[in-house]
């Protein structure tokens, strides 16, 4: 324990010490400045009378995990207050304005009087910790206070810290926990094998998520008036790496398909970047017109937040991320149904990904001639196509349900 503690004053430190050098590491802690004056302000105004359930997120990722439970929840008991905290920036700062959370704020950094200060303002009914969140303060003074503490989607690997001959403080650490939701039957392999019982396999509850998204995505007249008769790729969070493998296809293909681009970065240097890179009329969707925007064969999305939607409107989709540090979320284009390209490097760790392989729906590739070969395979053959994608809307439909699970356990806590 004291050995944590020293941990997180010198993440402390690191942070100051970085703070006039890293953007990210600013956000971080100016966000967190007025955290206890929110909290506050949220602890004198709600309603005593209605329960308050805490989700906390790393970030997006985890974002869209929590998202399915707390939108259950509110949905059943629309007076019920959620609270949402991120321990990132980046999830921060697209999420802050999330309806239906009563408060978003920043975790304040782990420590026994953080949490028992976020707690006091808070007094949640329950606190929900998704995929591998886990603080040792937080949960602490939670298990104190019989405040009970719920992992949701969990996802841990045979090589982390809990497992290993050292990792006697993480296995603490995590039997504070009261329940657990895994996604995969590995996760209770080892829960188990280190004494925890108290587990249930959910699997992951963005299943349900995409699935709710399929269902309801809203028409995009602009998108639907680029794309008109023919047929699209959506590249979705594109990185440098990646663009140096689409650049070379997209030159050579974008006479048979039209192109959706939505960058992971929409800052104007890689903006620019990628519409000097293409011989072809290029147009953001900023500056689109549903008169005009027929005749253009490349479209680029510079906003964030719309990319989920347009999966619609794709027979095929790029994902990015695996050429460098993750593969992004490859979920959003399988519920929509099509083949589904990626880099081979970082790739293996993803669950989705390894199962969206094996069934012959989603395809590595490592060069531009590679992506273009497998692409080819589908361009003039549309059964085949076709069966792809009813095996990837498959897939999605056959693992939702963790959501149901999970809200029928808080159910039975009432």
């Amino acid at each position: 324990m004291l050995i944590y503690r020293i941990v997180i004053i010198l993440i402390r430190i690191a942070l100051w010490i970085s703070y006039p050098f890293s953007a990210s590491n600013r956000r971080f802690l100016k966000g967190r400045k007025g955290v206890f004056r929110k909290l506050k302000k949220f602890s004198e105004t709600r309603n005593p009378r209605q329960p308050v359930y805490w989700f906390h997120c790393a970030s997006l990722g985890e974002f869209e995990q929590g998202r399915p439970l707390m939108e259950a929840m509110k949905a059943e008991n629309p007076k019920l207050q959620i609270v949402l905290t991120f321990f990132s920036p980046s999830g921060y700062e697209v999420r802050k304005n999330y309806v239906v959370a009563d408060l978003v704020c920043y975790l304040p950094l782990d420590g026994k009087r953080n949490a028992e200060r976020f707690l006091e303002y808070v007094r949640p009914k329950a606190a929900f910790f998704v995929k591998y969140e886990f603080w040792y303060g937080y949960l602490s003074v939670l298990k104190q206070k019989n405040i009970p503490s719920v992992s949701v989607s969990t996802l841990l690997r045979n090589n982390a810290a809990p497992f290993r001959w050292y990792g006697g403080f993480y296995r603490n650490m995590l039997r504070k926990v009261t329940y657990f939701f895994p996604q995969d039957q590995n996760t209770v392999n080892l829960l188990k094998e280190i004494g925890i019982e108290q587990v249930k396999l959910a699997g992951d509850t963005r299943f349900d998520r995409v699935a709710d998204i399929c269902k309801h995505t809203a028409r995009n007249e602009l998108v639907a008036a680029f794309k008109d008769e023919s047929q699209a790729m959506i590249i979705g969070s594109s990185w440098p790496a990646d663009m140096e493998v689409l650049l070379p296809f997209m030159k050579e293909m974008v006479e048979e398909i039209k192109l959706i681009i939505a960058p992971h970065n929409i800052e104007e240097e890689e903006l620019e970047r990628i519409e000097n890179e293409l011989p072809y009329k290029t147009v953001r969707y900023s500056k689109a017109k549903k008169g005009t925007i027929s005749n253009y064969r490349v479209l680029i999305i510079d906003n964030v937040g719309m990319l989920t939607s347009l999966y619609r409107y794709g027979e095929y989709a790029y994902v990015g991320g695996a050429f460098g540090k993750s593969l992004h979320n490859i979920l959003e284009p399988a519920t929509f149904g099509m083949p589904i390209f990626f880099g081979d490097k970082s790739y293996r760790h993803v669950n989705e990904a390894n199962a969206l392989l094996k069934r012959g729906v989603a395809f590595t590739v490592g060069d531009n001639k590679e992506l273009r070969d497998k692409f080819k395979r589908f361009l003039n053959n549309k059964e085949e196509r076709l069966k792809v994608a009813e095996e990837c809307r498959s897939y999605v439909q056959e693992n939702t349900g963790a959501t149901k699970l999970i809200t029928a356990y808080i159910a039975q806590k009432k």
